[in-house]
């Protein structure tokens, strides 16, 4: 397990925000949503959903992002495993995991057979084969030897967390994405997009949810 574990605050309203980064992990209006127009919409699923579909992900948090599509590939009635991995430098204990799934009643049925067997690293939960890859994205993703069919970029705001958006960083993405493949991603920040440009995404800005204008979404010829 990693050394440096998520260092958390909770508002009023329970939404934890990461003292080191001064961000919350999720939406103050409606997290499950906010995952739903960005990662989702933003990756055209679940229409492209298919036998041995592989998401890759920049920031685990909370796991939101994972069950909420979870929930929709068992929805839309797929029994064999969707693969999932996820890049996260400073992990969150299950108990505030658990603290902060609690306000998605929604997804309890997914979160507490997640919960149920959640120790770090992978967990194979039948429908959902789950990889967890701890430490600096910077290193571990190219190490990495799968290939994503859809990336959600989700780490906590480029003016405050840059180290994950960098353009050597968004090209290791692109290096680990497979042929057709997207990413999306909540931030439109230019340099951001630049990146994607750079390593060979075509790339667009989309409304974003909430208060947020625009959001980004890329496409690999």
């Amino acid at each position: 397990m990693a050394d440096q574990r998520a260092e958390l605050t909770w508002t009023e309203d329970q939404i934890p925000v990461s003292d080191r980064f001064d961000d919350p992990y999720f939406s103050l209006q409606n997290g499950l949503e906010e995952t739903r127009h960005v990662f989702l919409a933003g990756n055209d699923l679940p229409v492209r959903f298919a036998p041995g579909f592989h998401i890759a992900e920049l920031g685990f948090g909370t796991g939101l992002n994972m069950l909420t599509v979870w929930s929709e590939w068992e929805s839309a009635g797929h029994t064999t495993p969707l693969s999932f991995t996820s890049f996260e430098a400073y992990p969150m204990e299950p108990e505030d995991m658990a603290r902060a799934l609690a306000a998605f009643p929604e997804l309890a049925p997914w979160s507490e057979r997640f919960l149920a067997q959640w120790q770090g690293g992978t967990c194979d939960l039948g429908t959902l084969r789950l990889q967890v890859v701890e430490g600096d994205a910077r290193q571990t993703l190219p190490a990495w030897l799968g290939s994503a069919d859809a990336w959600f970029l989700d780490g906590f705001s480029p003016a405050k967390n840059p180290e994950l958006w960098g353009a050597d960083l968004m090209q290791h993405v692109a290096d680990h994405t497979a042929a057709g493949g997207t990413a999306a991603t909540y931030t439109a920040a230019g340099f951001v997009r630049r990146g994607l440009e750079e390593a060979g995404f075509s790339v667009t800005r989309t409304p974003g949810y909430g208060r947020k204008r625009h959001m980004t979404s890329a496409v690999k010829p």
